[in-house]
């Protein structure tokens, strides 16, 4: 996924035609831009697909939430975890839950 995101921000890169007048740092903006929204667009996707997986495979806790209020998996090995904006797991303790505040 991150090639076709790498392959993508190139061709919309080059795909900008820049005027052999043009300032550098309107095209180091540019690149700067593609660059930052390309890392985000992969961050989010990583989310999503990690948060999914966990979904399918794993088991969500349904009466704890995590220190911030994340919603909680359990692995196969009776693991407790949960998943950053990036994609991440972090695992934490029993002792770290929090009782679901009720709505």
């Amino acid at each position: 996924m991150k090639k076709i995101l790498s392959i993508a921000a190139i061709l919309a890169a080059t795909s900008l035609t820049v005027p052999a007048f043009a300032q550098n740092s309107k095209v180091e903006k540019v690149g700067q831009d593609i660059k930052k929204g390309a890392k985000k667009a992969g961050n989010k996707t990583a989310e999503i697909a990690s948060k999914g997986k966990s979904r399918v495979t794993d088991t969500e806790h349904k009466d704890k939430v995590g220190p911030n209020g994340e919603n909680i998996f359990i692995d196969n090995h009776s693991r407790y975890y949960w998943v950053d904006d990036k994609g991440k797991r972090h695992y934490v303790t029993e002792g770290q839950l929090k009782d679901k505040p009720k709505d």
